[in-house]
């Protein structure tokens, strides 16, 4: 660990920038380095968490970086190739408890004086999860007491719904729903109580249900259901199913994947329903893997179900030897090694013309994930016949068949779209394509799609040969567009944008804020504006989060994409959107983003926020009752 002391921590102190993540997913600390009169000197690098005494990252160039405890492998410094300020971090795998204050220090070695750092505030909001549920099956008779709890932990706090047979409860003299939610009371069962009680846990990051079926104690209900299953290819495999009713003439039956097991071909020497229920099948093949629902009634009522996953491992196997492969010349091509593996594949040993080829050490040649070469710029020497052989924790089950790789010229455009095409709402619009096959190849197909994945509208648009023709424009043929061509040997592409003028503004997006205690700056890029005819204003919609009146300011001056919302609550999570607006009408909101107003006993010195005319605003500030008990 560098030791630092006397030197200068050089980072413009600006206001707190708040980040909000998703459990699980990764962030960048955007932080830039500002060198001493512009000119670049050797520093160090320091990332803080408040309450933490040993900074969770430290850079200094030539020297091996240190990552904090439980943090190591999840931070990382930005590349200095990507659009972040260079002394940026990256955070990745998001827990719960990296919830907190960021401070970015950048220190310049044999200069003073100090200088603050850059702070960041990350929330980390985290999807539902149950931590006490009722019984999946409660028996009762008429007349009895049950009390179904219920309870969920994540961030925001859940809210806790219920609803019995897909419809809400609904509270009544014997029905009652207490304790936020979380306890659902029945004081007097009647037979209209009997059903499915779904308990949901919900808040803005997902949704969770468990459900509780109460019934009349008579008919079979499953005692012992199966259980999920892992076994290797030509074991043997059980699944119980133990059911108790009354009367007792209970009948089992047994569905793969919703059929009968018994009707099942692949099935049908391999496997037996015992006595007692259970479900045998011996030996497994790697096919078998799948639900399996075990199904018991007497008669009674409506039959009940119970579901277990049979997983069934194998050593890696090669399921597919393509006699024939093309790589296109001077381009990125793929020879493919068809696998299928369970558990995950390991890793794949190559040959090529009968020697074995060691990829990792090959220039132009990149192993992928499933195994598959890729040829970052194919050339005549990468032609020849090839072997795959894939391996896991349970080895092989072979080499592929020899495979015969072919270099080829790629398809290539004989006609490409125009870079831009600029027409009114209503128009049309026709943007052409042609591709041309290489000698000895196949003429490809042309398909055109969406960059952005959304549709193409088919009822209004065709394809007529290489071209695509939309008509009646709307706003939401905006975008970009691929022209692709395709043939066995390669598949290439052109892009175009698609400009619909005379609409009501795009979203804005890339929405981002800054807070001190009583205010927030906003600022966004504005969505496209309907057309160079069309001016577009915005209107800020904010609200404390979790109640549900938004209030709204418009932004001025005219067309200002920043804008500082003041007189806010201190230490106070807020809600913020954003629309467009135009002399066609309202635009499209932005995304929401979240961002807490700075709690006042985290500073010591109150900067107010100020008017247009550099005046003070003074907020109210609610100072608490102090009650004095006798």
């Amino acid at each position: 660990m560098l030791g630092i002391g006397g030197q200068q921590r050089g980072l413009c102190n600006q206001d707190a920038v708040h980040i909000t993540a998703i459990l699980g997913e990764s962030v960048v600390f955007n932080c830039h380095v500002e060198f001493p009169g512009e000119h670049p000197v050797p520093y160090v690098l320091q990332w803080e968490k408040k309450g933490q005494e040993i900074p969770i990252y430290i850079w200094y160039d030539s020297y091996p970086t240190h990552s904090g405890e439980g943090y190591e492998g999840r931070v990382s410094r930005v590349s200095p190739n990507s659009p972040y300020g260079g002394a940026s971090l990256n955070l990745t795998d998001i827990r719960e408890s990296d919830q907190g204050w960021y401070e970015c220090k950048v220190v310049f070695l044999n200069r003073s004086p100090n200088k603050n750092g850059t702070w960041f505030h990350l929330d980390v909001h985290a999807p539902p999860k149950f931590s006490i549920t009722p019984e999946e099956m409660i028996y009762v008779n008429v007349g009895d007491a049950i009390i179904l709890n219920c309870q969920a932990e994540g961030t925001p706090t859940p809210e806790i719904l219920w609803y019995k047979d897909a419809n809400p409860v609904e509270p009544s003299s014997t029905i009652g729903i207490f304790n936020d939610g979380t306890e659902l009371r029945i004081s007097t069962i009647k037979s209209e109580d009997i059903g499915d009680y779904t308990c949901i846990a919900r808040n803005g990051e997902g949704q969770i249900s468990h459900t509780a079926r109460v019934i009349i104690a008579g008919g079979a209900v499953i005692t012992v259901p199966p259980m999920n299953q892992t076994k290797l290819e030509g074991e043997k495999v059980q699944f119980n199913c133990e059911a108790k009713a009354l009367p007792g003439n209970v009948t089992v039956r047994w569905f793969r994947e919703g059929s009968p097991v018994t009707e099942l071909s692949e099935l049908d020497t391999r496997v037996t329903i015992k006595s007692d229920g259970s479900l045998v099948i011996n030996p497994v093949s790697a096919d078998d893997s799948g639900q399996y629902l075990c199904e018991v009634t007497n008669g009674i009522g409506d039959p009940q179900s119970a579901s277990a996953y049979l997983n069934v491992e194998y050593p890696a196997k090669v399921t597919f030897t393509p006699t024939v492969q093309y790589l296109p010349f001077r381009l990125a091509g793929v020879v493919h090694c068809y696998i299928k593996a369970n558990p995950t594949l390991q890793y794949v040993t190559w040959t090529k013309d009968k020697r074995l080829l060691e990829p990792y050490q090959t220039k132009d040649i990149v192993v992928m994930n499933n195994g598959s070469l890729l040829f970052t710029r194919v050339n005549e020497n990468h032609q020849g016949r090839y072997t795959c052989t894939p391996y896991n924790a349970h080895g092989t089950q072979g080499s592929s068949g020899p495979m015969e790789v072919l270099v080829r010229n790629p398809p290539v455009f004989t006609l490409e779209p125009e870079p831009i095409y600029q027409k009114k709402v209503g128009e049309t619009v026709e943007m052409h394509c042609d591709a041309q096959e290489a000698e000895g190849t196949q003429k490809p197909t042309i398909q055109w799609h969406r960059r952005d994945g959304a549709s193409i509208q088919r009822n209004r648009a065709k394809t007529v040969g290489g071209n695509l023709t939309i008509e009646s424009l709307r706003r939401s043929d905006f975008g970009f567009y691929q022209c692709v061509a395709s043939n066995e040997v390669a598949t290439i592409s052109a892009s175009t944008q698609l400009i619909v003028e005379g609409t009501q503004p795009h979203a804005p997006y890339n929405v981002t804020g800054t807070a001190t205690e009583f205010s927030v700056t906003l600022t966004w890029l504005p969505g496209y504006s309907g057309g160079p005819d069309y001016k577009q204003d915005y209107t800020i919609w904010y609200r404390e989060s979790g109640t549900s009146e938004w209030k709204m300011i418009p932004v001025t001056p005219s067309g200002s994409t920043t804008v500082t919302i003041n007189s806010l609550t201190p230490g106070t999570l807020y809600e913020f959107q954003v629309i467009g607006k135009n002399a066609l009408g309202d635009g499209m909101l932005s995304k929401l983003i979240t961002i807490r107003t700075l709690d006042i006993l985290d500073h010591n010195t109150l900067i107010l926020p100020t008017d247009s005319t550099g005046n003070p605003v003074f907020p109210p500030i609610m100072r608490p009752k102090v009650y004095v008990s006798d």
